[in-house]
């Protein structure tokens, strides 16, 4: 009796460049926020220096001005972030399907964590890494005699070391901000705002480095095929 014929394979490569576009300039627009944001805690800072020697030389106006400045940056980061957060995972799952196709056995976990592990609590420290460098592998084209070749994953390591450290930053700031009822601590809150702000600016950088490295890997060995490109 014969068998029925396999299911022929569904998944096809699809190009990222659209979408690595489109992450790249959010995280630019991204940088920018927090370039502003980052000037907006050194005002706050200075201004609190200024009321800790001499209160009576900071007036009321100025003070809510700061607040205003404050709240107005905090509020553009919020949606600047999730604005990229969202393209971003929409993209870093592209390229994991787009992985699988080019090398299955590159994987230790299935394509959903691609998604998934940026909500794990803890998790997300470590699990979207591991992902990257599989994906980064598998998009590494083929040498001339059809084997595996070796390419740097500095890109990687670079953008997810200061990724990590700008949200460790941020979890300090907001520990510290909440908590800051007089002038010294929201200097010292500030200052810490400072350098997280520096730090997310240094992270939306790389990150474009490695969205832009990444999605050339693929767009190259999908040249190479043999794959059904769409």
């Amino acid at each position: 009796m014969p068998y029925p014929a396999p299911w022929p394979p569904t998944d096809v490569l699809r190009s990222p460049r659209g979408l690595a576009l489109a992450v790249c300039v959010l995280l630019g627009v991204a940088a920018a926020v927090n370039l502003l944001s980052a000037a907006v805690s050194g005002y706050v800072h200075s201004l609190m220096k200024r009321v800790i020697a001499d209160p009576a030389q900071v007036g009321a106006d100025t003070l809510d001005r700061s607040d205003v400045l404050t709240g107005i940056t905090g509020v553009l980061q919020a949606v600047i972030l999730l604005a990229t957060a969202v393209v971003f995972v929409i993209w870093f799952h592209r390229v994991r399907v787009n992985g699988g196709i080019m090398r299955p056995d590159a994987f230790s976990q299935s394509r959903g964590w691609a998604i998934g592990g940026w909500f794990i609590p803890i998790g997300n420290l470590f699990l979207p890494y591991r992902t990257a460098k599989e994906i980064w592998t598998a998009s590494t084209r083929f040498a001339p005699d059809g084997s595996f070749r070796e390419v740097s994953a500095a890109p990687v390591h670079a953008w997810w070391a200061a990724w990590v450290l700008s949200v460790l930053a941020d979890r300090l700031f907001s520990a510290l901000y909440e908590r800051a009822g007089t002038p010294e601590a929201l200097r010292d809150a500030s200052a810490v705002g400072m350098v997280c702000d520096l730090l997310t600016i240094a992270a939306a950088v790389l990150a474009i480095v490695f969205v832009r490295k990444l999605t050339t890997m693929q767009t190259v060995k999908a040249e190479q095929g043999p794959y059904a490109a769409a």
